[in-house]
């Protein structure tokens, strides 16, 4: 899947309505403000908070993750996947996980 299409389905699961930037992007039209929570920690953050996701952090030695869930939508990230960067990690395991919500409707 996209991340194109990972975004749509977080923003449906989140009941956002999304409109298109010119470049492809996307932004929430009231208020007008970008929206991508896989690069945006506060925009990721309102999407757990949102969907009422629990999100956690797996330090560990040999392959640390993030992993984020809701009931049993469920989605692991592991940092070594995302440029060894636990921030990207859970803000993909967050959107994942609310992609996942959506396609379970």
């Amino acid at each position: 899947m996209t991340d194109r299409e990972l975004l749509e389905l977080a923003a449906k699961a989140a009941g956002l309505e999304l409109w298109t930037h010119a470049d492809g992007g996307f932004y929430l039209p009231d208020p007008m403000r970008n929206w991508n929570p896989l690069t945006d920690d506060g925009d990721a953050l309102r999407l757990a908070v949102t969907l009422n996701l629990a999100v956690q952090t797996l330090p560990g030695r040999d392959k640390p993750a993030s992993e984020a869930w809701h009931n049993d939508k469920y989605a692991r990230e592991r940092w070594c996947d995302n440029y060894n960067d636990p921030f990207v990690a859970t803000r993909r395991a967050i959107v994942r996980a609310a992609a996942a919500i959506e396609q379970g409707k």
